[in-house]
């Protein structure tokens, strides 16, 4: 008898920490927020594809009825797919135009081949862990035609390597109840070539918050901070910060954001980002995402 009440006692103290760790899940409900990525991860087989869009300055020197307040013209495009190899970890390639520039006129990096990575290190628990992590690895490599006879350009790619571009970042996040969500998002650019004085290695601090309205429709925002010498306000950069309408039809999530970056990945827009909220610089964009099972 005691033996039984024993085993009886200790199944029920099993079942009840196996309760007490139930895992968060939907922290945020897409890969990304606006511009940075989100913690979330695909499921095992799960194929997810993506197109993005950013259009041109709603105002300021470049927007207004002139260019029907951006829509006219298209800063960056991108189209892609990521898989779910597992629930936690996730890998895709895209076609991005590239869209970032230097406050002297000089573009950045065009025509960009991009493979991004994500793996899911902890999840949050209900009554266990506090917060979900997850690592996110973005490789740009540039497909752009040589410009020859001027080293100092960006473009001018003296040796294959500095096509390339790299971002890796730590997506720390934390779901207060049903509506809202937060995360921080620390990490580091390298860029193997740079303007003249510039950096090739950045670093940078990241936030971003949703926030869910109704049951298919919710607000997200996000802005990245890079601690550098060189990319700074005085030098004419501006932090790219983005505000977003989520809405979740069911089969996909669609997303019209509006943002000062022009550029769509962290190789793009955190070393590049040279048009300004306050002038008006800032455009309209859209993400369509799309998942189909595999």
């Amino acid at each position: 008898m005691k033996k039984t009440t024993l085993i009886l006692l200790l199944l029920c103290c099993s079942l009840g920490l196996f309760a007490q760790r139930e895992r968060i899940y939907r922290t945020f409900k897409d890969t990304r927020a606006v511009n940075v990525h989100s913690v979330e991860t695909l499921p095992k087989g799960k194929l997810d594809v993506r197109i993005s869009h950013r259009f041109g300055d709603m105002f300021g020197d470049n927007g207004g009825w002139p260019t029907f307040y951006g829509l006219e013209t298209a800063e960056d495009v991108a189209i892609g797919a990521e898989y779910g190899f597992s629930d936690r970890f996730s890998a895709g390639i895209y076609r991005a135009k590239g869209a970032g520039a230097t406050p002297l006129g000089q573009a950045s990096l065009r025509q960009l081949l991009n493979g991004v990575f994500k793996y899911r290190a902890l999840y949050q628990e209900e009554g266990g862990t506090p917060i979900s992590i997850a690592v996110v690895g973005t490789t740009s490599l540039s497909t752009s035609t040589k410009i020859e006879g001027n080293d100092n350009l960006i473009r001018s790619f003296p040796k294959f390597a500095h096509r390339m571009a790299f971002n890796g970042s730590l997506v720390v996040a934390r779901k207060f109840g049903p509506s809202l969500s937060l995360q921080l998002i620390p990490g580091v650019t390298h860029r193997n070539l740079v303007p003249f004085e510039g950096e090739n290695t950045i670093f940078s601090l990241g936030g971003a918050a949703r926030f869910q309205v109704s049951k298919v429709f919710a607000l997200v925002g996000d802005v990245t901070m890079p601690f550098s010498n060189t990319v700074t306000s005085e030098n004419g950069y501006s932090l790219p910060l983005g505000v977003g309408f989520e809405w979740d039809t069911g089969g996909h999530v669609f997303q019209l954001n509006f943002t000062n970056a022009t550029g769509i990945f962290e190789t793009d827009y955190i070393p590049y980002t040279t048009s300004s909220w306050g002038e008006g610089e800032f455009r309209i964009g859209f993400t369509i995402s799309r998942w189909f099972n595999l």
